[in-house]
């Protein structure tokens, strides 16, 4: 029977900051799943990740807390967010299944996680031997993570890394467009909209026309009705046959 002296002491602030941050944390985390917008899901991911920096900090990991905003939120989500807005996915591109079988893996890779989770939070609960993070790592909570990466898991670490930089490259290369003709210049556009539109606003219903109805379009100087003259509403169908014409 572990001696309960030995366990570390929760202190009043902590436990607040964990009873605050954990339910947002899990709230979003279950709003990341069921969003029905990709851009609203990262948003709700920002909302856990920025919920596990105060628990880091309330645990007296500065760092951990540093890097999770700086790092996984300010940089990674985005530029994950980024790219959703640059390349656009509408909410229908989801029933599609474009990989076949991956609804099925996904369902049993969640599974095997929330086995994982099931196996830590139960090892957590039986072996009460927890010390303090003080005690654990006495030359100081950055010297012991860089111990961990650089030794016991620094094949995690570097592939960690190299999933980093594909995840950049790849959104530099969703984000970039080949030009396939010359950029026009200012005076170059000037003159494509002086030649396919009109620089003046157009006519009103009735202006230059036989009478000066609503739904009779105005005429241009060259004689053809001008576009937009008349409201959709009150365009005029085609003649009948005694050549009248019957307003819609």
């Amino acid at each position: 029977m572990t001696d309960p002296m030995l366990l570390a002491e929760v202190s009043t602030g902590e436990a607040v900051a964990f009873w605050v941050l954990g339910p947002l944390a899990a709230v979003a985390a279950v709003m990341v799943v069921l969003a029905r917008k990709a851009v609203h899901s990262a948003l709700f991911l920002a909302a856990v990740m920025l919920s596990l920096a105060g628990l880091y900090a309330a645990q007296d990991a500065p760092f951990l807390a540093a890097a999770q905003v700086i790092v996984y939120t300010g940089a990674v989500l985005m530029l994950f967010l980024f790219v959703l807005m640059l390349v656009g996915v509408d909410s229908s591109d989801s029933l599609v299944e474009t990989l076949r079988g991956q609804r099925v893996a996904a369902v049993l890779l969640g599974l095997g996680f929330a086995v994982l989770v099931m196996g830590a939070v139960y090892r957590a609960t039986s072996d009460l031997t927890g010390v303090g993070l003080a005690e654990a790592q006495p030359d100081g909570n950055v010297q012991a993570l860089a111990r961990l990466l650089f030794t016991k898991y620094v094949f995690a670490f570097e592939a960690t890394a190299a999933l980093l930089i594909t995840a950049s490259l790849g959104a530099m290369v969703l984000a970039h467009k080949e030009r396939t003709s010359e950029k026009m210049t200012q005076r170059q556009l000037a003159k494509k909209r002086f030649r396919e539109s009109h620089p003046h606003p157009l006519p009103g219903p009735g202006v230059y026309a036989g009478h000066h109805s609503n739904a009779t379009p105005a005429l241009l100087p060259d004689g053809s009705e001008a576009p937009g003259s008349v409201s959709p509403s009150l365009e005029r169908t085609p003649p009948g046959s005694d050549g009248t014409v019957v307003q819609s």
